[in-house]
């Protein structure tokens, strides 16, 4: 990693991500910024076969754009039951480009309706990377705790930005993944504690603070 590099870019314009984004490198040497803050612009390439693949490329898109340190990550479902008929790589985009997320969400419950109990089981898979300057340095990808995709939409209110967190739900706190608190969330060995934890570990031993 750049010796006298400080500043990381987030490299996502979704605002709950960057937000996740901060809490994970809370504590660290680096300053977050995001791309409307660095003045930058990207389109990275999101065909990878793979959740870390894609993070993989957003990174080193977005860092190459900016000249900088970049973080990245994607993220999606995983429905076993649902085998060829959901890929959790197309979460954020399931049921085509034009539809919303509340026309995401309803065709989701459609495909679940003949499904019941353990058969509606779903697991979270978020892979992160970073880069510098169109280089990989690092990337991880995990699996996180298991819930089950619930029976009927129950959340009111405006959609939140990842609209299959509403009906994640997890039976042991009865709540929905996205009304899960900071240590509920820890308790069931959630993806992004977990991604926490090695990305802190990697910052830590790679890099080198900037002279004071």
């Amino acid at each position: 990693m750049p010796p006298h590099t400080t500043q990381i870019l987030l490299a996502t314009g979704n605002r709950d991500k960057r937000d996740a984004f901060r809490q994970l490198l809370h504590g660290l040497p680096l300053n977050p910024v995001a791309p409307e803050e660095a003045g930058v612009e990207a389109v990275p390439d999101e065909s990878g076969d793979t959740h870390e693949a894609i993070a993989r490329d957003k990174a080193a898109g977005w860092s190459r754009a900016a000249s900088q340190l970049a973080i990245a990550s994607d993220g999606g479902l995983v429905i076993p039951v649902l085998g060829e008929l959901w890929e959790s790589r197309h979460t954020h985009r399931f049921a085509g480009p034009a539809a919303d997320d509340s026309e995401r969400l309803e065709r989701l419950l459609e495909l679940m309706a003949p499904y019941q109990a353990a058969d509606r089981q779903a697991s979270w898979v978020e892979a992160v990377a970073i880069a510098h300057n169109g280089r990989v340095l690092a990337s991880w990808e995990v699996r996180g705790g298991t819930g089950f995709i619930a029976n009927t939409r129950e959340f009111q209110g405006p959609m939140p930005e990842f609209w299959a967190f509403t009906i994640w739900q997890f039976p042991q706190f009865a709540k929905t993944y996205n009304q899960l608190t900071p240590d509920e969330r820890a308790s069931i060995n959630d993806h992004w504690a977990r991604l926490g934890q090695l990305v802190r570990r990697y910052i830590r031993s790679v890099f080198v603070p900037p002279p004071s």
